[in-house]
């Protein structure tokens, strides 16, 4: 198989000189569902530089461009369900001209692609301008429902955003990032999806950890889809810039297409979207901790203003209950976006959020309020997913504070895969095992399996088991629930099949050697993540000791 190189542009007055996609009528038989409405591109102002090179974009929101041709794009796989929801039909889905079409090699006639501007805080630093480096927004349909979605390439090409990096994207981090993100809406997270996953047939130079060792790596498209890709940072840019007309269009447009009901644009209004995108953003972090997902990298232009996951990058599963684990390599040394983290980080971002539209209200005294009530309503929501995840449904304040705090002391006291232990307790009928003879002479069989290592399981984290198990027995026969009631119960929350890091990695290793067979098969069994799927017990297993240490298991890097 021969690749072209694309390869990262030395400096910023690069101007990228390519061949313009073919633009093709939707008069035929394919894609004549597809309804755009550009409301992006018709209602906010566009960069007037027509030429697609690195630079500064004042007073805009966004640059018209169009993605670099791929040399031979290969269709790795699809999101059917996904596919059905944008209403495009099976001969279209199974057609080249898809392909095509979700590789950038062409474009529909009423698409109109164009980067977004947009700045953000990385690591709590304010970095400036940043912009979609490497994401292509091809336009937004409505769907004959009402629906609005966004379709965005990711990997297609660099824009005036890219700054010094090339706008392509690799396999691995694609597979990671397509898999996801589907994986995600089923386990009934608030995320965008993913379309298709295409092979571009050239080659992208990375160097994966930035010690010095880039190498070539097969190039890949996601198509991502969301109603919109707004994220805090695009109304951080204008604030920042003291661009107050701009930021009031921005706000007022998102008002308009995404909140609705919170009516025309006035302080109030703004002041309620600011309480609905925090109420949006706890839930969304409160389905990342009961899950056990850690995105890596909150940066706040990752932070979606509809409160979904946004921009899966050097994410991870907490496979081991490890509250201080990152799985990115940048954040190491910090670990400020550390899994247990997520929440106080999700806050600080609100209030930079809540800075940038405090020119629109005129006073900071309302978002405030809004800012300091925030830790108590993300703390109750947290209290409810602990009780969900153990099958209860009656708060008890304090003895709940108590069972929780000492369940997560056992957790993090060993180390435990957080996913079998919530399984394996739900299986584990706990009055019978107490009242067994068994009951204080080791680990039950049922949490066996949930365990890396035992010589950690002494007999003082036994008996303290122990001791926890009959606490949560009095609270199981105080709500009167039956084994088979509460089993129930903690596998609707509880998930058997999560998209574990080293199985990622194992799709992408066949991928690279152009198997695909993993690929799909992971995205039908994830489509199910709370059903057994007894046939498929293999992709629930805990981190093999290959994968303990290996790269793309343990930890990644934001380089795509």
């Amino acid at each position: 198989m021969t690749f072209k190189p694309h390869l990262a542009s030395s400096g910023l007055d690069l101007v990228i000189k390519r061949v313009n996609p073919k633009v093709m009528p939707q008069t035929d038989s394919f894609f004549t569902n597809l309804n755009f409405d550009n409301s992006f591109t018709r209602d906010l102002p566009a960069d007037p530089e027509e030429r697609n090179f690195c630079r500064q974009v004042p007073g805009a929101c966004y640059s018209r461009v169009q993605p670099v041709l791929p040399s031979n794009p290969k269709l790795v796989s699809v999101s059917k369900d996904l596919a059905d929801s944008l209403e495009i039909d099976e001969p279209t889905l199974n057609s080249q001209r898809f392909v095509e079409v979700f590789s950038g090699k062409a474009l529909l006639e009423d698409m109109d692609p164009f980067a977004m501007c947009y700045g953000g805080h990385q690591f709590g630093h304010w970095a400036g301008q940043l912009g979609d480096g490497r994401a292509i927004n091809l336009g937004e349909i409505v769907t004959t429902e009402g629906q609005r979605w966004a379709l965005q390439l990711k990997g297609a090409g660099p824009t005036p955003y890219s700054r010094r990096a090339d706008g392509f994207a690799v396999l691995r981090s694609s597979v990671r990032e397509y898999l996801l993100s589907e994986a995600m809406h089923y386990l009934e997270v608030p995320t965008t999806r993913a379309l298709s996953l295409v092979t571009t047939g050239d080659e992208v130079v990375r160097d994966m950890f930035y010690d010095g060792n880039p190498k070539a790596e097969l190039g890949a498209i996601v198509c991502r889809v969301a109603p919109t890709f707004l994220r805090f940072g695009n109304y951080q840019i204008f604030a920042a810039r003291g661009e107050i007309e701009i930021l009031k269009q921005i706000t007022d447009y998102t008002l308009k297409h995404f909140f609705p009901h919170l009516g025309e644009p006035s302080k109030e209004a703004y002041v309620a979207l600011f309480n609905e995108v925090c109420e949006r953003t706890s839930e969304m972090i409160i389905h990342w901790m009961r899950v056990g997902f850690v995105h890596g990298v909150m940066n706040t232009d990752n932070m979606s203003i509809l409160g979904q996951t946004i921009d899966y990058g050097p994410y991870g599963w907490l496979e081991d209950y490890d509250p201080n684990w990152t799985p990115n390599t940048t954040d190491a040394t910090g670990r400020r976006y550390r899994f247990g983290h997520q929440g106080q980080i999700a806050l600080w971002n609100l209030v930079q959020l809540a800075n940038a539209w405090v020119p629109l209200i005129g006073e900071p005294e309302p978002l405030q309020k809004i800012i300091e009530d925030y830790p108590a309503k993300y703390q109750a929501r947290w209290n409810e997913m602990m009780l969900s995840k153990l099958g209860l449904s009656q708060p008890q304040g304090d003895v709940d504070a108590e069972l929780f705090q000492q369940l997560l002391n056992l957790l993090s006291s060993v180390e435990t895969d957080m996913t079998l232990f919530f399984r394996g307790l739900a299986q584990l009928d706990i009055k019978t095992h107490l009242d067994s003879e068994e009951a204080n002479k080791g680990i039950p069989k049922e949490l066996k399996n949930s365990y890396y290592k035992e010589e950690e399981l002494t007999a003082e984290y036994q008996q303290k088991l122990h001791l926890w198990l009959k606490d949560y027995n009095s609270r199981i026969q105080e709500e009167k629930l039956t084994q088979a009631e509460r089993q129930t119960r903690m596998n609707r929350v509880n998930p058997k099949y999560v998209l574990r890091n080293y199985l990622a990695q194992l799709a992408i290793d066949k991928a690279d050697k152009g198997d695909n067979s993993l690929v799909n098969e992971l995205l039908e069994v994830l489509k199910n993540p709370y059903d057994e799927q007894p046939d498929h017990d293999e992709h629930a297993q805990k981190r093999p000791e290959w994968a303990r240490n290996r790269p793309g298991c343990s930890m990644l890097s934001c380089s795509s």
